[in-house]
């Protein structure tokens, strides 16, 4: 489960990279307001499509739906990173240097992981502090384009980041329930209201194939990129899926260089060097230690493995895996884990 948990982490981050130069491309005939509302309409579209699709073939539902509990926590999710972070952006660049800009843009990574270390006590040793900060270090070195002051926008744009950061974790508390319709209200939400400020603000449609190419652009880049995103969550945690997310702009780079002619640099090279190094390091990782699982009932998707060994009723869905309520008792053992579903417990010491 590490190497699925990781793996789904990393497609996220290679499609929402990719995503960067794509829209680059298309930023000269769609204003950048207009942009945000149609990659974020697009992603809640697309994946509006796959959700119609399994109700029309009636797929057994292997996944929790959202409950009502769950709204405000889609609700925060939503207007932080929907919402907010985007707003926040487009002030700050209409105020901030391109090479100031891309250099705060890192700080997502950065308060992702800061706030699962510090606010939500996600455990945290030296070789995944080390990693963490080679990767947005590479990212920051791909970002800087020379000397820059950073003027008043800047503060806007930092707190774009710092809304990204509290979008990621919060939606860890969502990792349980269908990603496929957390990514798709989150979509259709933020894509509407942000479509609808662009309109208002003089703006207006851009032709046909072009709504086409950037929808396209958003339901992979954002829509099927949040989708992994969240599952990754569920096996790795905040932090580290938030370290692995943060070869995005790598990725970005990298496609720029193979498909748009732009050239190899050292800075490039270099960049490459330090986030491979975070991901040797990430990947080098073994948290094992005795602990203690506590009485839990939720409901998500599962397979009966050892923290699975469950009875079950008349109405529980055939086959596995299968979503249902379910209750774990008390266990104490040992084994290799990260911070996922079953095992964000607190720390007296960071075990080796």
């Amino acid at each position: 489960m590490f190497r699925t948990g990781i793996l789904l982490a990393l497609l996220s981050a290679v499609l929402f990279g990719a995503s960067t130069p794509l829209a680059k491309l298309l930023l000269g005939a769609v204003s950048p307001w207009m942009m945000a509302g149609l990659l974020y309409l697009g992603a809640g579209l697309g994946l509006a499509c796959i959700d119609a699709f399994r109700a029309v073939l009636r797929l057994p539902a292997t996944e929790a739906p959202l409950r009502r509990a769950d709204l405000p926590w889609l609700g925060l999710v939503i207007l932080s990173g929907g919402l907010g972070g985007p707003l926040l952006l487009m002030f700050g660049l209409a105020h901030t240097q391109a090479a100031s800009a891309s250099l705060l843009l890192n700080l997502e990574g950065l308060a992702t992981m800061g706030i699962a270390w510090v606010a939500f006590r996600e455990n945290v040793d030296r070789r995944l502090l080390l990693g963490a900060f080679a990767i947005l270090a590479g990212a920051a070195l791909l970002s800087w384009q020379g000397r820059a002051s950073l003027d008043a926008g800047a503060a806007l744009i930092a707190g774009a980041c710092l809304c990204w950061g509290i979008d990621n974790n919060l939606t860890r508390k969502l990792s349980s329930a269908d990603p496929v319709q957390i990514a798709m209200l989150k979509g259709l939400v933020a894509g509407a209201v942000n479509m609808a400020l662009a309109l208002a603000a003089a703006g207006h449609f851009p032709a046909p194939e072009l709504l086409a190419a950037v929808g396209l652009v958003g339901f992979l880049g954002y829509g099927v990129s949040l989708v992994l995103f969240v599952l990754a969550l569920r096996h790795l945690g905040t932090a580290r899926t938030g370290a692995y997310f943060s070869l995005a702009p790598f990725v970005g780079a990298a496609i720029a260089v193979a498909f748009l002619g732009e050239p190899l640099t050292f800075r490039l090279l270099v960049s490459g060097a330090l986030m491979g190094l975070g991901l040797w390091l990430h990947l080098a990782e073994r948290h094992e230690h005795e602990h203690e699982h506590e009485e839990l009932e939720h409901e998500h998707r599962h397979s009966h493995d050892e923290h699975h060994q469950h009875a079950h009723g008349e109405n529980a869905p055939p086959g596995e895996p299968h979503s249902h309520r379910h209750s774990h008792k008390r266990l104490v053992h040992r084994h290799a884990h990260y911070p996922d579903l079953h095992h964000r417990h607190t720390h007296e010491h960071s075990p080796r």
